[in-house]
This record gives structure tokens, sequence and C-alpha cells, in this order.
């Protein structure tokens, strides 16, 4: 008698509502980090996402894991910003200008206390979603830069760093009454970068490894 031969199992896929439940919660997450902090409940969370407890651990079994999803979702969104910039023509510092705004509207500055928090800072997803983010941005300056619309003396570091001092108050501090002056001083930020350079910019630019040992 012939065996049969073992037919192989397809990989399953996480079903549809799976995968909304999860976006729900990073959204949920987002939101509720850049208007309390990182500390905030997860129970709070859940119940903002409109999904059970169980949901949220089933997805994100500890708090790390949930805010390490969360930095790189918006860093994802962050490189989109700056891959949309790229794919436009016209004006190269325009290109940098229009970042610049959608960066800060994507609120890059609440990352500041949770990448201070206690999740690996090295975690491969997280180091991928960064390189992105600096490669992209490095190819928009240095287009402006080619075309003599952007100051020589400066570096990703120097940009990042001002959009994210700049876009609001950390996360938690009833941030929301400077949203109306957020694009405003980006675009003296902005003016400040121009090219040709009307003074002389004190100290070295800033790189991306400066800032993250900053």
């Amino acid at each position: 008698m012939q065996t049969a031969t073992p037919v192989a199992r397809k990989a399953t896929r996480p079903r549809a509502d799976a995968l909304r439940n999860r976006e729900r919660i990073v959204t949920a997450a987002r939101e509720m980090f850049v208007e309390f902090g990182p500390d905030v409940p997860l129970d709070e969370i859940a119940r903002r996402a409109g999904v059970g407890n169980a949901t949220v651990y089933r997805n994100f079994p500890d708090r790390d894991a949930l805010v390490r999803e969360v930095v790189c979702s918006v860093m994802d969104r962050t490189a989109a910003a700056a891959e949309l910039a790229l794919a436009e023509t016209g004006d190269a510092f325009e290109a940098l200008e229009r970042f610049v705004h959608a960066a800060a509207d994507e609120r890059i500055s609440a990352l500041c206390p949770m990448v201070q928090s206690t999740f690996d800072k090295n975690h491969p997803d997280l180091e991928a979603a960064r390189e992105r983010v600096e490669q992209l941005v490095g190819e928009i300056m240095g287009r402006a830069k080619a075309a003599g619309r952007l100051r020589s003396d400066v570096d990703v570091g120097d940009v990042l760093l001002g959009v994210a001092q700049l876009s609001r108050p950390p996360a938690g501090t009833g941030c929301e009454r400077a949203d109306r002056f957020v694009h405003r001083y980006l675009q003296l930020f902005l003016d400040g970068l121009r090219a040709p350079a009307r003074s002389v910019l004190p100290g070295t630019a800033m790189t991306m490894e400066d800032l993250r040992q900053a």
C-alpha cells in the first residue's frame, strides 16, 4: 500500500481583523503617548483602541514591545514623508521644507521621552527604521546643498533635532496649546538653513551619531 505524501502546510497569515486590531492599538498608543507620556496605563490604551486588555497583551507582551512599535511606526511615517518629498519635482529646498513640516505633524518630538525608556534601543526593527530616516533626510539635504539652496555647515542631526525641539513641548505637558505656533517657528528655523548663510554657526554640524549620543 502506497503511503500518501504529506501535504506541506502554508504559513498561516494573520486575519484581517487581527491586523486591524493591532493597528488600532498602535494608533491609540501613539495618540495617548503624545497626550500623557509613555507611562499611560495599557488599560486606557485598550479602551481608546476599542479592544480588550487580552488583545493588547496578545499583540504586545509588555510595555516595551508596544513603545518600540509606536516609535517604529512614527519613524516609518516620517520616512514616508521624506520619500514623498524626494519624489516631488521642483525646488530642492522646498522639498526639505515640506518634509520638515510633515515630520512635525507626525509628532516625532514625542519620541524623545520614549527613546529614553528601558526598551532595547539597538533592536533590529528600530535600527532599520532609524537608518531609513537618516538616509532619506540625507538625500533631501544633499539635493538642496547641491542646488546651492541649503547652507553647507549643517547635517541630518541638526535638522531632526530642530524639528523635535520646535514641533512641540514634551509629551504629557498639556502641549496642545502650543500647536498653533509649531509651523511658524519651524519656518523661522528653515529660513535660517537657507543658503547663502548670513552668519557663521558656532561648533560643528550635528550628525546622527552625535544626536544618538546627546
